[in-house]
Parts: structure tokens; sequence; C-alpha cells
């Protein structure tokens, strides 16, 4: 029977307190339960625990205000004011102080803040005030005034701007629904705009500033973090929220004040729009039914309680959302029910209790009341909510256009903001030559990177660490220090392989262990030219290519350069996450990165070093000839211009610019004689000499001037224009072929005269002078050819004896040993070829070769005529100026230079001579260049000599085919490769 009886009174008090407006009572509940699933998703259990208690006692106010009845209110709207204030005044001097405010009061374990309790006060007080007939309306808008002032002031000495804003509401909603004439609340928002420039003396500085960027439209970052961090909330919350999201917890940490001023972002962030969407429909509906209580209201007091009431919490719930979504500005106001403060939910839920108390004592005590349509009704209640309804479904519409519009954006904002990542360089691909010699390759050794946070979090001890990369624990910390609190520091770059095998199984939190980048030449100055380096990158490169790594390393000259999309690969990352002051917390999954592509060159490792070496003996000195400063040497295939050898002495040791550069030793090369920072065979253009002859010959081929086949008087000397030109000797009557084999320097003054230098233009351009080849390698020179138009256009003269010296490849004309090489292949197989040192890359993880792709060969238009002329260059071997290459083992042709060289430090003449073997169908072209060494008979012919008598005797080593290259459908140009991801094995990471 007891408990029956229990039972029975229990569902009697339920039913009590849903009896008046259950739709009030249950939307309170749900903005509170919101309030509470806020706190738990954002991880503040305690907190959601002390709000639900706080909850519970304003419930339990909530059934005693009701209860209590409209008896009471008269002595309770005074007591609660006066309560307030007293509880303000104690704040002033005992209250606990947060963010430069002083709003709090510690009761015991409870904190309360008394500048809700004074809304309440105020409201209660208002409604007494100001329905009181029996005091003159200039009275009680006195009274009202002094009344509100009160708390006014004492919330600004806090100083609490919003809630004092909020109190100035309470009181122009009092005076507008008590229908006190309307100059009143007219002339007190004149005064508040008069006042309005002092009013923000009491802003705070992040209060100002805020300010400040809303109307500058939020072009300060540090301003509008608060906001920024809102919409990302907003915009990554979806329909259900991030609760399922890894790592949600400390998204939700970058969120300032999402408990109490930015509740409504940290609810549709943690449960989705759907939530928000509720908690606005909750807010709709408690203030629809507190403007139904207000309408019905049998008593005035008790409907401009109400009424204000209904405004209070609108203007609360607008104003939160509002500065949420960057509307208004930020302006520190909590979302009623919804925001985390005891004192404001217990004070809320009370004042539910006194307005439904009210409305059901009066309609208990209907003989208490006049007839109904005496009764006063509050101004503008229904237009004062149906605004606030307006203005919410307004800005949830704004809250979900913020959502669809830049949801993913600021999604993806959230995830980079609390992630930093250390860029891990992709090992660059080998260069090899022609049968797979590495050249170029990345040092055997690990880099070993730790995160301090997260390796002392884990308990991992610098003793433990440095017994592994073999340092003293003072050494490591020391480095650690220098980082100045980096997220990432590097121990080392140079642990050797097994050490960082066995740190990996070691398998210690915090710690990576990645191969080293740093680039290794084993065969340095032999091949540093070609290959080039690699350094750091520029400002100007990173803005052309963003995505390269500011701290990264890329080609910066020779193959290095040009090949270095290929080369290169694709860098990974390892990232951490880290909390809104940067300190680290986790490590996100390792990025792997791809290495580049190994690169294959048509280059002979061998047949390069002999090269080298031959020419280095040509700069020593020859008997009875001056010593140089400088050589070339181009060894190439003229039917599809791969380079098999390419020497530039003197040179320098590309192993100096590391990474890390070595400073002394690179200042030592710079500053050496015979510029050994250039490729001299692609960079250094000087007169070719009497290899130009054989330019002058294919265009006497072409054009026919004189016959070849005419014999016509040479000598010593020729006379033209009162000068006089020289041979190199006196020389019998000759024709073409004999000219070229004799090198007949006054054949081909009288050829010049003859061709013109309008027809020789037209066979040297389509011979490759005076334009770049087109190698593969950056910085190349394209000599120099002029004509008169052109010498003209420079402001120079040009001569009739201009004319005559272009004839034996002086003056007007100049070219580098590789352009010299290349147009000698063209005479010796009619086509003219593109040089290339790139033959292929890996394509992919099979080993499968792509074939660089290259400009074909174009054929001459002369081509058919040029039998003549290699008939001079096998001439000048068997009879002529270059009989060295009578002992190889095929039939040669070969050509001779002597060039005036007054840029020479020595002021002597470069020595050249070029050669094409077997001259009936050339597979090979040698040319050399020395400066300033004298007669290329001495010189350069049997540096030549030299060089193809080796590469006869290793020709089946030399032309051995070892790559198998995929169909040229696939072949790319030099610069444009994009690399392919592949599965590596190659880094080896252990993280938590």
């Amino acid at each position: 029977m007891i408990v029956a009886r229990s039972q029975r009174l229990a569902r009697r008090r339920i039913r009590l307190v849903f009896s008046q407006d259950p739709l009030l009572l249950a939307s309170a509940l749900i903005l509170s339960g919101l309030g509470i699933l806020n706190l738990l998703a954002i991880g503040e259990g305690g907190t959601a625990i002390h709000q639900a208690i706080s909850v519970l006692i304003g419930l339990g106010l909530f059934l005693l205000a009701q209860r209590a009845g409209s008896r009471i209110w008269a002595w309770l709207s005074w007591l609660v004011y006066g309560l307030a204030v007293v509880m303000l005044l104690a704040v002033i001097s005992t209250g606990l102080s947060a963010y430069g405010a002083r709003r709090w009061l510690q009761v015991g374990s409870f904190i309360l803040q008394p500048s809700e309790t004074a809304k309440l006060g105020l409201l209660l007080v208002l409604a007494v005030v100001l329905t009181n007939k029996r005091m003159r309306v200039r009275r009680r808008v006195a009274i009202a005034l002094v009344l509100a002032a009160v708390p006014v002031a004492l919330t600004l000495l806090q100083p609490d701007l919003s809630t004092s804003s909020l109190l100035l509401v309470v009181l122009m909603a009092g005076l507008i629904l008590a229908r006190v004439p309307l100059q009143y609340p007219v002339g007190i928002v004149v005064l508040g705009a008069i006042l309005f420039p002092l009013e923000q003396h009491f802003l705070r500085p992040y209060q100002a500033h805020r300010l400040q960027a809303f109307l500058s439209g939020g072009h300060d970052p540090a301003a509008n973090w608060s906001l920024l961090q809102s919409h990302i909330a907003i915009g990554s919350g979806g329909l259900f929220g991030t609760r399922s999201v890894p790592m949600h917890e400390l998204l939700a940490q970058y969120l300032p004040a999402r408990q109490t001023d930015l509740a409504f972002a940290s609810l549709i962030e943690q449960w989705g729009l759907l939530a928000g969407v509720l908690a606005l429909m909750a807010v709709v509906t408690i203030v629809w039914r507190l403007v139904i209580t207000a309408t019905q209201s049998r008593s005035f007091n008790g409907a401009v309680m109400a009424g204000s009431l209904a405004v209070l919490i609108g203007t609360e719930a607008a104003i939160s959302v509002a500065g949420s979504i960057g509307a208004i500005p930020l302006a520190g106001v909590p979302f009623p029910l919804l925001s985390f403060g005891g004192t404001a939910a217990a004070v809320h839920l009370a004042a539910f209790g006194l307005v439904l108390g009210g409305r059901r004592d009066f309609e208990r005590r209907r003989l208490w009341l006049g007839p109904k349509q005496m009764q006063v009704r509050p101004r503008m209640v229904r237009v004062a909510a149906l605004a606030v309804a307006f203005a919410l479904v307004s800005l949830g519409a704004l809250t979900y256009q913020i959502q669809q519009v830049q949801g993913a954006m600021l999604t993806q904002f959230g995830s980079d903001q609390m992630t930093r990542c250390q860029r891990l360089d992709a090992p660059r691909g080998q260069i090899t030559d022609r049968h797979g010699t590495p050249l170029a390759l990345n040092a055997a050794t690990d880099r070993v990177m730790v995160v301090p946070a997260l390796y002392a979090q884990s308990g991992g001890s610098l003793g433990q660490l440095a017994s592994f990369i073999k340092e003293s624990p003072a050494v490591l910390d020391r480095e650690i220090a220098a980082a100045k609190g980096g997220l990432w520091v590097q121990l080392t770059d140079s642990l050797p392989v097994p050490d960082g095998d066995r740190l990996v199984k070691a398998d210690l939190t915090g710690v990576l262990v990645v191969p080293s980048i740093k680039r290794t030449y084993p065969y340095g100055a032999l091949v540093g030219p070609i290959l080039g380096f690699v350094g750091a990158v520029t400002p100007d490169e990173l803005s052309d290519q963003p995505d390269l790594d500011p701290n990264g390393h890329i080609g910066r000259a020779g193959l290095e350069r040009e090949y270095d999309a290929v080369l290169r690969g694709q860098d990974g990352a390892q990232c951490l996450y880290v909390d809104p002051q940067g300190r680290p917390v986790a490590i996100q999954e390792t990025v792997m990165p791809v290495a580049g592509s190994d690169l294959h060159l048509s280059l002979d490792l061998n047949l390069q070093r002999q090269t080298v070496a031959a020419l280095t003996r040509a700069l020593q000195g020859m008997p009875g000839q001056p010593r140089g400063d400088l050589g070339a040497a181009v060894v190439m295939d003229p039917r599809n211009g791969e380079v098999l050898a390419l020497a530039s002495v003197p040179t320098y040791d590309n192993n100096l610019y590391g990474p890390p550069v070595d400073g002394p030793g690179l200042t030592r090369a710079v500053h050496r004689p015979g510029v050994p920072m250039l490729n001299h065979a692609t960079q250094i253009a000087v007169a070719p000499g009497s290899t130009f002859k054989l330019v002058m010959a294919a265009a006497d081929a072409a054009y026919n001037a004189i016959p070849p086949s005419r014999v016509i008087p040479t000598g010593y000397t020729f006379y033209y224009g009162g000068a006089s030109f020289h041979g190199w000797t006196g020389l019998p009557p000759q024709n073409l072929t004999q000219a070229i084999a004799w090198s007949n320097d006054v054949y081909f003054y009288k050829l010049a005269l003859a061709l013109g230098p309008d027809r020789i233009n037209a066979v040297g351009h389509a011979l490759g002078v005076g334009r770049p080849t087109g190698i593969d390698l950056p910085g190349e020179s394209s000599g120099f050819l002029g004509s008169p138009s052109s010498i003209k256009q420079m402001g120079g003269t040009w001569y009739g004896g201009s004319t005559v010296i272009l004839g034996i490849g002086q003056g007007y004309v100049t070219a580098t040993p590789l352009q010299v090489a290349r147009w000698t292949g063209a005479v010796s197989t009619g086509q003219l070829v593109t040089p290339h040192l790139g033959v292929a890359w890996d394509s992919d993880a099979a080993s499968r070769m792509t074939a660089v792709s290259l400009r074909g060969p174009e054929p001459l238009f002369f081509a058919a005529q040029l039998g003549v002329v290699r008939d001079g260059m096998r001439r000048a071997v068997t009879e002529g100026t270059a009989t060295m290459l009578r002992g190889l083992p095929v039939p040669a042709g070969g050509k001779t230079g002597t060039a005036e060289d007054f840029g020479s430090p020595n002021h002597e003449a470069d020595a050249w001579f070029t050669a094409a073997a077997p001259i009936n169908q050339p597979e090979v072209v040698a040319t050399v260049m020395v400066r300033g060494a004298g007669e290329g008979y001495f010189t350069a012919e049997p540096t030549v000599a030299s060089i193809l008598s080796y590469y006869y005797a290793h020709h089946a080593a030399i032309t051995r085919e070892e790559l198998v290259l995929q169909p040229l459908a696939t072949v790319v140009k030099p610069g444009s490769w994009s690399p392919r991801a592949r599965n590596l094995s190659f880094l080896r990471s252990r993280t938590p």
C-alpha cells in the first residue's frame, strides 16, 4: 500500500510539473540535455555532471516557483533583485577573476555568476514597478531607470559588457511591453547612441579587436581566430557530427569558449546540424509558449514578466548564434540552457516556474480578475515574438549555408591546423652510364629524427637513444635545445644502415629512421660538369613550383638539373597531431616517399675516362706548342646523337656541393684558372678555325659556286680590297677535295667570296651553326654566325674582308666543340642529329625502361651532294693534314683547325681537330678543342687519334646494348616527367 501510494504521488507530481505547459518544459529540458551532451562529446565529463546537477537544482526551483504562485511576486521580486545587487557588490571585492574580468563568486564548491541572477531580478522587479498603476508614468520610468542602472553599472565594473547589454534589453522590453509612452524608450535609445563612444572604453582588448575586425570585413586573422574556429566547427559537423571521427576531441580543443559562448557551434561540430536545428526549434518553442502565456495572462504583471522573459531568451539565443556565424561581432553571450553555466540554468528554469506558476494561479482564482475585455495586454509582444522567431530561422538558414557552401574547405582547414608534417625527402634516382655503372647515387646511410616531446612522454631516455647513434646524451641534449622547441629534431644523417636497422627494431616512440638524401658522385671530376649537382631550393623556384620543399634540394646544374623531375621522385611525409598550443600529441600514419627513377645515359665510363686522360695530356702541352688553359672533347654517335664521352678540363668535383657544401674547397675550385665551373664542350664558344671549312665545303656542294672538281690557283697570299690574307703555307692549285685535305686557306678565301655570306649562312644554319644543339644539358651556348644584316642590327659593319676570313672560320663566327662535332656528323651522314646524354629512365618497378624522346634527325637538303666533302675528309687522312688517323682499323676522315684567339690568356691560337669513322658509314665522331694550345695538327689531332684508337680497341664493349626500352609511344621529353607511385621498402620507420 505504501509503495503504491508513493508511486501515485510521484505520478501526480510529474503531471503537475508538465500540466501547465509541457511544450515549454520539454523544450527547456531538450536544450539542457543538448548542452550536457556537448560537454560529454568534447571530453569534459566532470563539467557535464556539474551542469546536470545545476539543471536538477533548477528543476527544483521551477517546482517551488510554480507552486508559490503570484502571491509572492512582489516581495520575491525585490528579494531576488536585492540579493543580486549584494552579490554583484561582493564580486567587486571578493570575486574570482578570469580572462581579465571579475565575474564569479565561490560559495563552498559552487561557483556562482551573480550577473545571471541580476537578469531575473531586474526582470521581476521591473514587471512589478512598471505595471503599478498607482504610480505616475514618470515615476515608474524613473524608478525603472534607477533599478536598471545599479546592476548595469556593477556589471560594467567587472567588466561584463554583454550582460550589461542584456540588462538594457530587459529594461527596454519592460518599458515597451508595459505600455509606457514610446517617448521614454525612444529617448533611452537616442541617449545610448550618443553615449556609444564612451561605451567602447569598457571593452576588453580582445573585444575591441573583434569589433574592429568585424567592421573592417574580417581581414585580421588574429582578431577573427574565434570566428574562424566557429566556422570550422560548423562546417566540419555535417548532419550528424564528428563524434566518430578520430581525434575529434583534439579538433574540439581549437574552438575557444566551446562550453559557453560558442556552445552552439560546438554542438553542431559534435552532434551535427540536426542537433543545432533542434536547439533553435526548442528556443522558438520556448519563446512561442512564453508569448502565449503573456497574451493569455489575466494579470498585466504576469503578462509583462512572460513577455520580457520571451524577449530575453530569444535575444540571448539570437546574439549567441549570430556571433557564432559572424553575422555580428562575437559578444560573449551564452546560448540559454545550452551553454555551460549552473547559475544561468537554474535562473532560467526558476523564471519559467514563476511565469507558469502565475498563469496557473490566476486560472485557479478567476474571481480575482475583472472582465477580460478590461484587462490590459502587453504592447507588441506578438511582434517581438515574430521578430525573434524570424531572426532565429534566418540564422539557422545562414548556418546551413556555411556548412553546405564551405563545409569541405573548412573541414580540410580544421584538419590542417592540427597537423604538422615533416617532409620525408624521396631518394633521388641513380644516374648510370650505358652499362649500368652508377655515376650518381645516394649515400648508404640513414637519417635519424626524433619528436622530443613524444619521446619524453613515452618514457624514453636520451641515454637509450644515444646508445644507438653512438653519441653522448649531452650532445643529443644540446642538439634538441638548439632546435628551440621544434617538433622534429634531426640527430644525424650519417648513421650506418646496420645501426639504423637496430634502432628500428627497438621501436622507440617518436623516433624516425629514413634513408639519407646525401648525394654522392663516386667518379667526381671525371663526370662533374656532365652530372652537375644538387642544391637548396631558391625562392624563385619555390614560386614556380609550390610543391617543392622550401628546405629541400633540387638539381642545380648538369643532368641533375635537366632531369630533376625524373630523378627527384615524390616526397613523403610524417605528420603529427598538435594541440592549439602547437604541442605534439600523436603521430599520424607515415606517407611513404616514392624514390626517383634511375636515369641511364649513353655515356661509356671507360671511354670517358680515356677521353679525359687524353685531353689532360694535351693541356700539359705538346712538344713545340704553347700550353693551353682549357679544353674539351666530344665523342658522339652521328646516327642518333648519343654522346659517348664529353670531357671538360679543367673541371670540378661535384662532391664539393654536398650537401653539405664544402665551402673552402668550392672557393679554391672557383678560383682555379681555366674556368673549371663551366662545361667547356657546351658553354665555351670560340672561333672554329679550319673546322668551319667543312661548312664552307658543304655550301659549295649545295650551291656549286666553284664546281668542286675545278682546280683553281691558290698559293700563300690572297689579295682583296687592298688587303692581303695569308694561308698557313704555300699550296699549288687545287680542287675542293684537295683543299679540304690540305686545309687550303686561299682556296676557301675565294670560295667564301664566290658563295657570299647569305648562302654561307643558309647552309651554316642547316648544319646547326649559331644555334643551340639541343643537348640535354642546361646553359648551352648557341655560338654565333654573323651576316651583314645581323651585324648591322648590332651596330657593326660588315666589310668585304669579313666574308673572306669567314671562309676559314674566323671573324663573325664562333662555335662550341659540341657544335663542331654535330656539323662533322651532319656532313658525314647527310642528317643533323640532336646530341643527348639521357637514353632512358625506369618506367616502373619491374625495371622496364622508357626511352627519352628527342627530336628526330633532320635530313639536309644538300645531303646527296656531300660525297665530295667526305672524300676531302678521307683524303686528309691518307695524304693531307690528318694522317695520324691512318692507324685506325677503319677508314676515317678528319679535319684540322687552328684558330686565332686573342681572348685566350696566352693570346695563342686554339687547336682544333674533328673526325668521323668509318667515313663511308660513320658511327662515331670525335672532336677536340684546346684553347691557346697552338696548331691543331700537333695538339688536337693526336688527342683524337688516341680517343678513337681506344674506341675501336674496345668497340664491342662500348657499343654493347644494355637497355630494353619500351616502344617510343610512351616517351617523354626532359623536364616534362611526372613521377609514378611505386611500392618501395626503403623507408624504415616505427611510430606508435
